[in-house]
């Protein structure tokens, strides 16, 4: 079944504000990366400064999952209150994915187009014509 989940965006304190939640609610990461894991590469630019701050982070409350990442000296946005915030929809299948994509970026902006993502997932973001940002990833590994 699809699920979606809520991403919350850093300015560099995601560590600090997800050590804080574990300690509310309880429980351990299930996923935990830096941005100095990313393969280097033209698409993926990291600068020396951001490389410690947070890719990703996953921290299950029942039957959900609370996620975040840091912002980067490169990323294209800039963090406001009220923007930092997307909500995550995980699909069942690559056309799922695709299907959702296109209809929830109608009329709106394609932050990044859905593509195979170098962590092995399937993944876009954008923002919808409501000014709402939404991330749409498939789980390769689940086919």
């Amino acid at each position: 079944m699809a699920t979606t989940n809520t991403y919350l965006t850093f300015d560099g304190n995601c560590e600090e504000a997800f050590n804080f939640y574990k300690s509310v609610f309880g429980g351990e990461f299930a996923y935990l990366v830096r941005f100095d894991s990313i393969p280097d590469s033209p698409e993926y630019i990291t600068s020396v400064e951001d490389k410690h701050k947070i890719m990703h982070v996953s921290l299950p409350i029942g039957q959900s999952i609370l996620m975040g990442s840091d912002i980067t000296s490169s990323t294209p946005m800039q963090l406001v209150m009220g923007n930092n915030f997307s909500i995550s929809f995980s699909a069942d299948s690559k056309e799922e994915a695709d299907t959702l994509f296109a209809k929830i970026s109608a009329g709106g902006i394609v932050t990044m187009p859905i593509a195979d993502a170098f962590w092995g997932d399937y993944f876009g973001m954008a923002i919808d014509k409501y000014g709402i940002q939404w991330m749409v990833n498939f789980n390769t590994e689940g086919q």
